[in-house]
């Protein structure tokens, strides 16, 4: 009698499905204790993890940046495989960022004396929320901080207290309407970044007490020279070929829960079969004894949302995951960010553009400029993506994300020249005024409408909590059995959601979990 191995299917080519791939791999399945298998939904490998070309400089249209240098597993790798050096131009966002020039919509250029106090104020809420500081620059502020539920209701409180107190502290006692609105807006301009930091679109959404038990991992934020996309390629080289299936679009994962029928002859181990069943939307089949599902969290959502459980594509569990786990699902937070990348008509007389970032007013501000469509109004800055590059930078969050994603690049070529040209109206380089700013090719991404990961990123929201991600990581078994379905992905680490990092923690984790069911742990 032919003994069977056991059948690892993994879902998902991106850091967190080949890391775990490479593990079983290196660990188990070169050995012989197991196959390995890895299907996609997509036509490449990497997941939101998608390195490309724009104006003759390599990009990413996905993840970017290695959060801190220091105890990153990106960085061990990106080190190993010499991916932190290239001769080829790339989106390095190298150090003249740290000295950008701060304009408002209608070309004024903003004193520092007014930006840096705001700026300073925002960075030190930020560090408080996050645990970094036990009180807040300046003294005095956080007395009115009390019964905070979300991060956006403490920056604003954070805010206004400032305010306050700053206008007590004036000689004169004025509280110059003019300079409050100038401030609110300067504060509303790191908020925007924050957005993208974290995907949501209201930082009223994203939860306060979470925020403090994130990790950020010590040492510089980098960029890697020889692109994203080779850290991925370097976890995938080790795979043999035919391990990784794409184009396998799944429709559903049939496995038994322990309210199956003891009469369904499926779920005995004793019959030979394997107890789940994937089913392609190709009309295909394939049996695994463990499937690790790490498919993004947006994907995840669609499915536990959608009654359609025919010819829609949404990914489906039968019989459903359990309760805990999609109240966790629906509970998380899940957004879009999106990139925009601009290319620099070559007519625009500028030898070096600069790092602005944009001050916008509000709605009902006199001073706003009406020529400014909606969707870029909440856009924090616009730069070359290394210094003397032709090519320039946007980062979009939420609603605006969305939007960008359904307009035409001619629209978006025309209304952004329009607000660039209005910001750097009265700006001076070289001697020269910049009387229009015009760009002439346009690339963005488009993670929300993309079936396939349905937005960018996680965020612990309110209402939920890092206890959410830990139900969404565990294993689905039952007493015959066990680890049927395992789940990674960045939505799945409580510490190190929303990053690769954390994508490639939680991969690791479940390739550990079945190795050490196996018994198979290196030594």
């Amino acid at each position: 009698m032919v003994i069977k191995k056991p059948r690892i299917v993994i879902i998902g080519a991106g850091m967190a499905g080949l890391t775990a791939a490479n593990k079983l791999y290196k660990s188990g399945a070169k050995k012989g204790a197991f196959e390995v298998c890895v299907v996609e939904g997509g036509n490449r490998i990497g997941g939101r993890i998608n390195t490309s070309e724009f104006g003759g400089d390599r990009i990413e249209m996905g993840a970017t940046w290695i959060h801190g240098i220091g105890g990153s597993p990106v960085h061990k790798i990106a080190q190993e495989i010499g991916s932190l050096e290239s001769e080829k131009p790339w989106e390095c966002m190298n150090g003249f960022l740290d000295d950008p020039i701060t304009i408002d919509e209608n070309g004024y250029v903003l004193n520092p004396s007014l930006v840096d106090p705001i700026s300073n104020l925002f960075f030190s809420l930020m560090d408080f929320a996050q645990g970094k500081k036990k009180s807040v620059v300046p003294d005095g502020i956080e007395e009115n901080l009390g019964g905070i539920t979300s991060v956006g209701s403490f920056l604003e409180k954070g805010l206004e207290s400032y305010q306050k107190l700053k206008s007590r502290n004036e000689v004169n006692g004025c509280g110059d309407w003019n300079r409050k609105s100038l401030e609110k807006a300067i504060f509303a301009m790191h908020e925007n970044t924050q957005r993208t930091f974290t995907a949501a679109n209201d930082l009223h959404n994203l939860d306060y007490i979470a925020e403090s038990e994130y990790v950020m991992f010590p040492g510089e934020e980098i960029t890697i020279a020889k692109g994203y996309s080779s850290i991925i390629e370097s976890l995938a080289s080790v795979l043999p070929s035919g391990v990784i299936q794409l184009g396998k679009k799944v429709h559903d994962i049939e496995w038994h829960s322990n309210s199956d029928s003891d009469s369904d002859s499926d779920s005995d181990p004793g019959s030979g079969s394997r107890p789940v069943k994937i089913h392609f939307l190709d009309g295909t089949t394939m049996s695994a004894d463990h499937v690790i599902v790490t498919v993004s969290l947006g994907v995840l959502k669609a499915g536990v949302t959608d009654s359609d459980s025919k010819g829609s594509g949404t990914f489906k569990f039968n019989p459903p995951l359990p309760n805990y786990k999609i109240e966790a699902i629906s509970r998380l937070g899940y957004g879009v960010v999106n990139k925009l990348f601009l290319k620099l008509s070559p007519d625009v007389d500028l030898d070096r553009f600069p790092f602005i970032q944009m001050v916008f007013h509000k709605s009902d501000d006199q001073l706003k400029n009406p020529k400014i469509p909606w969707w870029i109004r909440k856009t924090s800055s616009l730069s070359p993506i290394y210094e003397k590059s032709s090519v320039l930078l946007s980062w979009f969050a939420g609603d605006e994300a969305h939007k960008l994603e359904a307009l035409p690049d001619e629209v978006i070529l025309d209304e952004v020249s329009t607000t660039i040209s209005s910001f750097l109206s009265y700006k001076k380089c070289n001697g020269n005024a910049i009387k229009s700013c015009k760009f002439d090719k346009v690339l963005k991404s488009r993670w929300g409408s993309d079936p396939l990961f349905m937005g960018s990123y996680s965020f612990i929201a309110v209402g939920s909590s890092s206890k959410d991600m830990d139900l969404l990581a565990e294993p689905l078994s039952n007493g015959c059995s066990p680890l049927q379905i395992l789940f990674a992905g960045e939505a799945t680490h409580r510490t190190h959601y929303s990053t690769t990092h954390g994508a490639y923690f939680s991969g690791l984790r479940e390739a550990n979990r079945l190795l050490e069911h196996y018994n198979c742990i290196d030594v």
